[in-house]
């Protein structure tokens, strides 16, 4: 009897791919996007804490109308520190205002996908965006992958790069941690390749047939009776640019 495969498992949803909602310490995002934005709000960090379901420190920020706010932690930041929110707020470390405030060149992060959505790219810890260039309509944002992105002159994103940037320089050293580093965010681990499966697995299971997943591009010179698939393909995987 067959079952159904990983991505299908997970589009169903199951506790097996969802997140734990007790983990964390919830969604870190910028202030409201309301009629304060348009001024300069004054906050205090107050407390510096590590999240299971983020790669990076989160700070609260507790602002001067009394809303507390759970941000990304940038790198030097410490209990104390002041930091901005507005429009008109300096482009320094920890300040969030709009990408049309911010000059070319400055490193950014937890940028806004839409106005007032929180913040959608570049949260991992580590990371930061670049900004380009701007168009009286865009500003166009060089990404941690190199790729150039168009936004929103109204997205708001913070200033400096994300604290925690050497994570991956510590080796996990045994399968145990890895185990407990993936089971803290509810990741399905571990995964092998569909070949690796048993036949009612996965399509590419099973032991008869050990080659379902080799490269189908051919040569310009191969025979007739193997020119098949893939003829000549100018190029293969994933396109850089």
């Amino acid at each position: 009897m067959g079952k159904n495969l990983i991505q299908q498992r997970r589009g169903r949803g199951t506790p097996v791919f969802r997140s734990p909602p007790q983990a964390g310490l919830g969604r870190a995002a910028h202030r409201a996007l309301d009629e304060k934005e348009k001024f300069v709000c004054t906050g205090t960090v107050v407390d510096i804490a590590h999240s299971s379901m983020h790669s990076a420190p989160l700070a609260f920020v507790k602002y001067s109308d009394g809303e507390v706010v759970k941000m990304v932690a940038p790198d030097g930041i410490k209990v104390g520190d002041n930091v901005n929110s507005g429009a008109s707020a300096a482009a320094e470390k920890g300040n969030s205002l709009p990408l049309r405030n911010i000059p070319d060149g400055t490193q950014i992060y937890n940028i806004e996908a839409n106005p007032g959505d929180g913040g959608k790219f570049v949260r991992a810890s580590g990371t930061f965006a670049k900004v380009i260039s701007k168009t009286d309509k865009v500003v166009i944002v060089e990404l941690p992958s190199k790729k150039q992105k168009e936004f929103q002159l109204e997205c708001r994103a913070t200033i400096g790069i994300i604290a925690g940037g050497g994570r991956l320089d510590k080796p996990l050293i045994k399968a145990g941690t890895a185990f407990f580093k993936m089971r803290s965010r509810n990741r399905f681990w571990p995964v092998v390749c569909g070949q690796s499966m048993n036949a009612v697995a996965h399509p590419h299971g099973g032991k008869r047939s050990s080659k379902k997943n080799y490269p189908f591009s051919v040569s310009r010179n191969t025979p007739p009776g193997a020119k098949v698939g893939s003829i000549a393909s100018r190029r293969t995987g994933r396109r850089k640019k």
